[in-house]
């Protein structure tokens, strides 16, 4: 730290007091995510301000050293750890202001570390809302992590991603100077509100996994709020025509959230400790949620007696929210997925799950970072079109297959959970879940009065997981399927044809030459 020690100094004045940390444990949690640890963090900046960012970004990029940025830190794809490098950890947890909702223009501009449920808190009293507004680990998760990593969930079966709602970004480049995008790019436009006049430059550093610049501030179009909501839950015997049904509702753009879980990810889903205060509260935001006293005691009474146990083992289950301006477009849509469902033999169940998935839009990330059994657990992803659903799954289907032996041998448990992307798209996502020694992350979001216990370090079980993870990578590639949260783990430059890699490496010489912003990030140096 010795030959650090000027810059640190130079730093210190930029951020004050509590803008910069090199303590050990601040640089071990700095240098890991869920996946694993390890990476060398030299130190950690935390600017309040985005001149503070740009200042301490030119002071760190002119002392030669690399640097990466992170949000909420909930990734498993080495997004913001490089691997061969000492670098200089960029915590935008600080800059979390909502700067300003326009109402006249429809636009919200906020900081970068803001999070999902900051905004949507803030938006809810105004009868707005983002398109897509967010994940389930919105609580914690950021915005600008979410358009590095192609954020998906609430909405994304109408309104497919975060990136689709952004109108313009400003960014802080590796030299520190900061570049607008969209509209605002224009020198005498007053503010954002459109993203495409000439080229679209705000695109370029979407889902970039920060390999291009840091994400300062961000302005996204806003909708009104939907009025009305429908629940609906199927059960199917196979998966296809699980997905058959899936795709074909995803077609006919009839709801907001569209999700398949097999059966394990739904027992997943439904076996957590059973805690009466948290199933009462649970009950109280499903009847809160719902216009008038006694539909709301009806919609409460319906999810008690469903229970978490209402799932036959082998039965996997589709869940849609439905919104709407009108009772009657919830019931059009209804009646419209009942008959896709019935087209495809799916068994209509209780609607418990999508349900209480919007009732508690922003669960504690602490309730979600474990799997049930305190168990550890990394998700892989594959987008295709529809037309290749069905090949997709029966390939990892297949390869899961061949090794189900050595996972159950292991206590490794896979489950799925399938989505759709607007009307174009569908998205596979396997979860490996096994018991093993915990990782910095998540020790911290759990906190130190957390009453789970730590299992044992499970390095063959591990070893054969990350395995299974690196021959699903191949087999997405193969394939040529898009990933979200691509980080150092998805290969990107290496499978683009040459005039897009060459356009790729040109941009990046454009705006960091020394290739200091998150080195390796999208196979990038």
């Amino acid at each position: 730290m010795t030959g650090l020690a000027p810059l640190l100094d130079r730093l210190a004045e930029t951020l004050g007091p509590d803008g910069i940390l090199t303590d050990p444990d601040s640089l071990r949690l700095h240098g890991s995510d869920l996946l694993d640890e390890g990476a060398d963090c030299a130190f950690v900046v935390r600017p309040a301000t985005v001149e503070a960012l740009a200042e301490a970004v030119g002071l760190i990029g002119r002392a030669g050293i690399a640097m990466a940025p992170r949000g909420g830190g909930l990734t498993y794809v080495r997004g913001y750890t490089p691997a061969d490098r000492r670098f200089a950890a960029i915590d935008l947890s600080r800059l979390d202001r909502v700067i300003a909702v326009s109402e006249e223009d429809m636009t919200i501009t906020v900081e970068a570390g803001a999070t999902w449920k900051q905004i949507h808190d803030a938006l809810a009293p105004l009868g707005l809302r983002l398109p897509f507004f967010g994940t389930f680990s919105g609580s914690r998760a950021t915005v600008g992590g979410g358009l590095s990593n192609g954020a998906l969930f609430l909405g994304t079966a109408r309104h497919v991603s975060a990136a689709e709602a952004v109108v313009g970004m400003e960014v802080v480049l590796a030299d520190g100077s900061i570049l607008h995008t969209g509209q605002r790019a224009v020198a005498r436009a007053p503010r954002p509100f459109l993203r495409t006049f000439g080229p679209d430059t705000t695109g370029l550093f979407v889902h970039d996994a920060g390999a291009l610049g840091i994400k300062a501030r961000v302005t996204l179009r806003l909708i009104p709020a939907p009025g009305h909501f429908g629940y609906l839950s199927f059960g199917f015997e196979r998966q296809a025509d699980g997905i058959a049904a899936l795709c074909e509702v995803a077609r006919s753009d009839l709801a907001e959230d569209a999700y398949l879980m097999d059966a394990d990810k739904t027992r997943s889903a439904l076996s957590g400790p059973t805690d009466l205060l948290r199933d009462v509260r649970m009950l109280a935001k499903v009847a809160g949620q719902e216009r008038g006293l006694l539909k709301g005691l009806r919609a409460g009474a319906k999810l008690a007696l469903a229970g978490r146990s209402f799932i036959a083992a082998g039965c996997h289950s589709l869940h849609l929210v439905l919104a709407g301006r009108s009772e009657a477009a919830i019931a059009a849509d209804r009646q419209a997925a009942r008959a896709i469902a019935a087209r495809f033999g799916g068994r209509e169940l209780p609607d418990s799950i999508p349900r209480a998935g919007r009732a508690d839009l922003f669960p504690p990330v602490r309730d979600m970072i474990l799997g049930p059994l305190a168990d550890r657990w990394i998700a892989l992803n594959a987008k295709v079109p529809h037309s290749e659903a069905q090949r997709l799954t029966a390939a990892v289907e297949a390869l899961l297959a061949r090794r189900q032996s050595a996972l159950d041998a292991a206590g490794v448990t896979v489950s799925r959970l399938i989505t759709v992307m607007g009307t174009h798209a569908f998205s596979y996502e396997p979860v490996l879940n096994w018991r093993d020694a915990w990782l910095p992350l998540h020790r911290d979001v759990l906190g130190p009065a957390t009453r789970l216990d730590e299992p044992p370090a499970a390095p063959d079980a591990r070893a054969l997981v990350m395995e299974v993870r690196e021959e699903l990578i191949a087999l997405f590639a193969q394939l040529g399927a898009a990933s979200n949260q691509i980080g150092r783990t998805y290969p990107y430059a290496s499978v683009l044809r040459p005039q897009a890699r060459a356009l790729l490496e040109a941009l990046k010489r454009a705006v960091d030459p020394e290739g200091l912003m998150n080195p390796g990030a999208l196979e990038l140096g």
